[in-house]
């Protein structure tokens, strides 16, 4: 796993969301004969997408880069936030989305999926005193959440939909500063998120603690606008070929220093066929 401090990761985001950073990485055009992908992503999730100075990094990045060579394009991929994903992706003004995108059956109404490439669910991050120990120990907490995500819906089902204790914020990082500051009690988040977090900032004093019976497990898939079935194919067949190279488990021992879950991987994957 590379040793980044994800606090700093914080303060380069903060400076950097307002003007839009990008990065261009992979882009290869005429000069390369290949078609070039322009990718959305929410580069403040990390150790999935993050920046790292000016170039967009982490596990989802390699993934990608991964799949795309494998199945014969190049890409450019651009921060772009969480929201406009969905809005541009339908607008037809990019080709396609990864950003830790839960495969749901209301987005599978409106987009493509690729099979899934990762196993996520969400937990609780908190500090090491607290005596929350399940999802239904939220309640009369203040939470902390990414907006309009997985992990949002889940507590406004154990809380209540537009329930005043829950704060949701634009990104994780912002969900996560509030619970530093104090300003909340937990953060319910993506499990790779969070866990790296708290694993990078031993001096924060934080544990994360899951709840199996109200968080189900979760699938990621990139995400591309309806019509694109033919290059979602070549996707489809691109991750399966990592998968089987070894090339996924290389790049996800080297962001999570452990072994990917493959057999719950592959079984989702044939039920999503």
């Amino acid at each position: 796993m590379r040793k980044l401090s994800v606090f700093s990761i914080l303060l380069v985001f903060l400076f950097l969301a307002a003007c839009g950073t990008s990065d261009t990485s992979g882009k290869g055009g005429e000069d390369s004969g290949k078609k070039t992908l322009k990718v959305m992503t929410d580069a403040a999730y990390a150790p999935f997408e993050f920046m790292n100075g000016d170039k967009i990094v982490g596990f989802e990045i390699d993934v990608i880069k991964a799949v795309a060579a494998e199945a014969g394009y190049e890409l450019d991929i651009k921060h772009t936030g969480w929201d406009p994903i969905f809005v541009e992706l339908n607008k037809g003004s990019y080709d396609l989305a990864i950003s830790s995108i839960s495969i749901t059956e209301d987005r599978q109404k409106e987009y493509l999926f690729t099979i899934p490439f990762f196993l996520s669910t969400n937990k609780i991050m908190i500090p090491e005193d607290s005596n929350i120990q399940t999802a239904d120990d939220l309640k009369g907490k203040k939470v902390a959440v990414q907006a309009s995500t997985t992990g949002h819906f889940a507590v406004e089902k154990v809380l209540g939909e537009k329930h005043p204790d829950i704060k949701a914020f634009e990104n994780n990082n912002l969900a996560i500063l509030e619970l530093d500051s104090g300003g909340a009690d937990a953060v319910v988040a993506d499990n790779g998120v969070i866990e790296y977090y708290a694993a990078q900032n031993p001096d924060k004093k934080l544990k994360v603690v899951g709840d199996k019976n109200t968080f189900d497990a979760e699938f990621y898939g990139m995400m591309f606008p309806k019509g694109s079935e033919d290059v979602k194919a070549d996707f489809d067949k691109a991750i399966e070929a990592i998968i089987e190279s070894g090339k996924y488990t290389e790049i996800y021992k080297e962001w999570f220093g452990a072994e990917p879950d493959l057999d719950a991987l592959k079984a989702e994957q044939e039920a999503s066929k």
